[in-house]
């Protein structure tokens, strides 16, 4: 176990965000999160035209995903979180980039604010032609109220990149750009070998439901059973497709109760020995020092997960200095610790240790798919730790976005 004593994340939010997100979200609104566009699209078939085509495998049956989160930044973002994403993306040379919620806070006042916010971190993937695609996280709509650019025209700014596979939203289904990208196998283009699904985890509960308020529950957002049986449908119609279940990884921003419960390896009681328990069963590995912060409600999506048998592991962020990962009966489960230098991170001079990205290595092995998984750190990579803030001017924008 970490040194550090585990920290509720309410004692690291402002009241302003919270309070703007109340203004800018009334109950309807936070409670649905559905429908933010006005038509929607396959999204099991995100590729639009553009300069990206289909992913697939690569020659030797391999292919890399790079998993970011919570850049967390307005436009003026700290430079080592640019720094960061470059190395890694240098080092790893990734097949495909998920930044999974999270990617602007609320400092941002207009909307030229929020489009160079959001250029200064997908910039390093377009820049390099590497396929990219973002979850929406509980922040992303913090800077609404001076704004006025909701997650809808935050995703159109994402679908007018030329390497960006997020899909329109689906017509019923709560969320924004639920996803699919599917990977080809490399033997066979046309044939679907892995399945990575992005879906839209929400952003707060809203302040009551059915005449009763959270007070002593927690206060974010949850998966909504439309999108259990969203996924759940499109699963099927892989398997169809294929005529065997396409194996994936799954990410979503704000972590599943399942998460909390393997850590501890139990339900009801949270002792070092219930801990070490949860370590020992569930092979744990990597650092838990915040608490788990879920919603009130336990969405059901991984019962859907394990019905299902495709899904391969559970991908997390919300949580910045959590980087555990385990095997929770079949499912890995597990986070990427914060990315952005911006947002807040460890006590003290230790802020910034945690700073990375989780790396996923898929290895074509016959009709299967074999998953490796690791984080490299900003401490590996020579970058600056120091506890402090270093903005920087923002990256010029193409003049594709600068029109929008």
């Amino acid at each position: 176990m970490p040194d550090h004593v585990p920290i509720s994340r309410r004692t690291v939010l402002t009241a302003g965000a919270l309070g703007a997100l109340t203004t800018a979200l009334p109950l309807g609104a936070a409670a649905a999160h559905a429908d933010s566009s006005a038509e929607a699209t396959s999204a099991s078939r995100p590729t639009k035209p553009g300069k990206v085509g289909r992913l697939q495998f690569r020659a030797d049956g391999t292919f890399k995903v790079v998993q970011f989160n919570d850049t967390q930044d307005d436009e003026l973002t700290d430079r080592r979180t640019v720094e960061l994403i470059e190395k890694v993306l240098d080092q790893e040379m990734p097949d495909f980039v998920v930044i999974n919620g999270d990617v602007i806070t609320g400092g941002c006042e207009t909307r030229l604010a929020v489009k160079q916010a959001i250029n200064n971190v997908v910039w390093p993937m377009e820049s390099r032609q590497i396929p990219w695609a973002v979850t929406f996280g509980n922040h992303d709509e913090d800077s609404l109220p001076q704004s006025g650019v909701d997650e809808a025209g935050m995703l159109a700014i994402y679908r007018s990149y030329d390497y960006n596979l997020n899909a329109d939203n689906t017509r019923g289904v709560t969320g924004t750009s639920n996803t699919i990208a599917t990977v080809a196998s490399s033997r066979k283009k046309n044939r679907e070998a892995f399945a990575l699904w992005l879906m839209d985890s929400g952003r707060y509960a809203p302040e009551a439901l059915n005449g009763q308020d959270f007070a002593g529950y927690p206060t974010w957002d949850w998966v909504r059973m439309d999108q259990v049986a969203w996924y759940r449908q499109q699963s099927q119609e892989l398997e169809k497709r294929r005529g065997a279940k396409v194996p994936g990884l799954m990410f979503l921003h704000i972590a599943l109760w399942e998460h909390r419960f393997m850590w501890w390896g139990g339900v009801d009681t949270r002792t070092e020995a219930d801990a070490a328990r949860g370590r020992v069963r569930h092979n744990i590995v990597g650092e838990r020092n915040e608490d788990e912060c879920p919603g009130p409600f336990n969405s059901g999506m991984f019962n859907a997960i394990l019905e299902r048998g495709d899904v391969r592991g559970v991908f997390v962020g919300h949580d910045h200095i959590n980087d555990y990962v385990g095997d929770y009966y079949g499912v890995k489960l597990g986070y990427a610790p914060g990315t952005g230098f911006g947002a807040y991170g460890l006590d003290g001079a230790d802020r910034n240790r945690m700073r990375g990205g989780r790396v996923f290595e898929l290895t074509e092995s016959g009709e299967d798919v074999s998953i490796a998984t690791r984080v490299v750190y900003a401490r590996d990579l020579g970058i600056d730790l120091t506890a402090d803030d270093q903005p920087m001017e923002p990256l010029p924008l193409a003049p594709k976005q600068e029109r929008l």
